[in-house]
């Protein structure tokens, strides 16, 4: 790959995987019903609202569940994959393949952030157990629906609480099945790096 090449494919991947980030967050905000008031919150809304407030007239919320923020996801992964095609091999992938990368991409952004997210938690527990910090009170709704399922099965051992191991191996066996996934449309070697989130 030429150096022009190089450039604007990072270019691509870098503004694609920050605004996708964004939406995944709002996304899984939304379905944890935190606080809307929270000023990440706010941030996140702002960044989001331009295209997500037109897309929802088109495309309504099902059960609770922000459809238009999950479309808004899968098409800001498939415009990157198809950009990034473009500068690269000037060509384009497959609309189909393209599509199913994108969500395996939102897949496994969506569980990285998980992932993260409760390793942030564990670590603050220990080190600030009762910070008040907005984003930390935030990362704490995001968490808690994650957690509240496995706490319910495996409840605390004399205040030692194990579900934690239980939800990494959870993430971890969601990632080798996405990655089979991504085998089996084609996402292997250099293409996953025009992927976002993947």
């Amino acid at each position: 790959m030429d150096p022009l090449a190089q450039i604007a494919t990072l270019v691509i991947q870098t503004v694609a995987s920050i605004y996708l980030f964004f939406v995944v967050i709002r996304f899984l905000l939304q379905l944890a019903r935190a606080d809307f008031y929270n000023p990440i919150s706010q941030a996140v809304v702002k960044a989001t609202n331009p295209v997500l407030i037109p897309l929802r007239k088109i495309i309504p919320g099902l059960f609770g569940i922000d459809m238009a923020a999950l479309v808004l996801a899968v098409i800001v992964g498939f415009v990157a994959i198809e950009l990034n095609a473009l500068a690269a091999a000037q060509t384009i992938i497959n609309p189909a393949r393209a599509l199913f990368w994108a969500i395996i991409g939102v897949l496994k952004l969506a569980t990285m952030i998980v992932f993260v997210g409760l390793i942030i938690t564990i670590i603050v527990s220990w080190v600030a157990p009762y910070s008040s910090h907005p984003a930390l009170t935030l990362l704490n709704q995001l968490m808690e629906p994650v957690r509240a399922p496995f706490a319910r099965i495996i409840p605390p051992m004399g205040g030692l609480d194990l579900s934690p191991i239980f939800i990494f191996l959870t993430v971890q066996v969601i990632w080798i099945l996405l990655d089979w996934a991504a085998m089996k449309v084609g996402l292997v070697g250099g293409l996953a790096q025009f992927v976002p989130g993947y």
